[in-house]
């Protein structure tokens, strides 16, 4: 279950490529290839493992509060999809 007050990163079977409109998400594992449709999106989810929580990267990122429910289901969703995953803290 995603957890905004933990630890995340990109799982290490995906890769992103930047694109003008957010980034190609490409997944080794199931070949699957899916969008993050805006740039700000691509820039949390390629920050994840910098930051001790996903909160604290929507702060960094600065996601505005207004739109901070949209970008945590957008991030439950790449979590269940294998996009993202738990790190250790």
């Amino acid at each position: 279950m995603f957890d905004p007050k933990q630890p995340y990163r990109c799982s290490p079977r995906v890769a992103l490529r930047p694109e003008p409109f957010g980034a190609l998400v490409y997944d080794f594992t199931t070949r699957r290839l899916s969008f993050l449709k805006t740039e700000q999106l691509a820039r949390v989810v390629a920050t994840l493992a910098e930051h001790a929580d996903v909160d604290s990267t929507l702060d960094t990122v600065a996601v505005a509060p207004s739109e901070r429910a949209a970008y945590l289901h957008a991030l439950a969703g790449l979590a269940d999809a294998g996009t993202i995953q738990p790190r250790e803290p």
